[in-house]
């Protein structure tokens, strides 16, 4: 029998950012499995349809994420604020993710957090939608693509907003790392990290860590999906 190791084909989680559920990522999961490997996509609790956001706290998403890691081999994707529980879930599998993929995010470092100032059971779409839209984060995205996110988006839970990340096993930070750099680009990460910004923290911190540009907006698992699965799937064959 072939087993994935011969092949180089791998499993592999997608983990969506704010708003999101599993369907932000169909047209890059079923490219990547037409390349053979065995991916999932999740819906983080308090993100399916009509679901209660309050009382959802980061450790939720991070416990989430770590029983779809499971025993492991996984390389873990991780797009925007999924940043901070897929963090939180490495530094507990350090020995079961073989390699991260981030997309158009990074690895965050200890008590880190998105916004801890943030009060309220829920952070809508409509909240941020001008910013981003004026922003240039939605660059590339059709009229069509921008009325589904607008439609299907869930309140993002309050709880994984303001809760901080507590990381405890530094080895995270050799478990090989690509950031796909899509709405800034390679050079502009290192910068912004370099002059403090909190949330790419980790990119300074991180021991082996690549970086790759995919110019486009912040996400590309609509305006460029083909583009995105290759190098996911460059990244997952080691």
């Amino acid at each position: 029998m072939t087993t994935s190791h011969e092949t180089g084909s791998a499993r592999i989680v997608l983990v969506p950012g704010f708003w999101l559920g599993a369907w932000a990522w169909d047209d890059v999961a079923a490219r990547l499995r037409s390349l053979g490997h065995d991916v999932t996509a999740l819906t983080l609790p308090g993100l399916e349809p009509g679901s209660d956001p309050s009382g959802v706290s980061l450790e939720d998403h991070a416990a989430a994420i770590e029983a779809a890691i499971g025993d492991g081999p996984v390389v873990l994707v991780a797009h925007s604020g999924a940043a901070l529980p897929a963090t939180i879930a490495i530094d507990r599998t350090v020995d079961r993710v073989t390699r991260s993929v981030w997309v158009d995010t990074a690895p965050v470092v200890d008590g880190a957090a998105m916004d801890a100032s943030f009060e309220g059971d829920a952070l809508p779409l409509e909240a941020n939608w001008d910013e981003e839209l004026e922003g240039g984060s939605m660059r590339d995205l059709t009229d069509a693509q921008l009325e589904e996110f607008r439609r299907r988006a869930v309140p993002q839970p309050g709880g994984t907003v303001r809760d901080a990340a507590s990381l405890t096993d530094d080895r995270r930070l050799d478990v090989p790392a690509t950031i796909i750099c899509t709405a800034y680009s390679a050079e502009e990460y290192r910068s912004y990290a370099e002059q403090g910004a909190p949330f790419l923290a980790g990119v300074l911190e991180h021991r082996a860590l690549t970086m790759v540009d995919l110019p486009t907006g912040h996400w590309p698992m609509w305006s460029r999906p083909a583009e995105l699965a290759a190098l996911i799937d460059e990244v997952a064959r080691g």
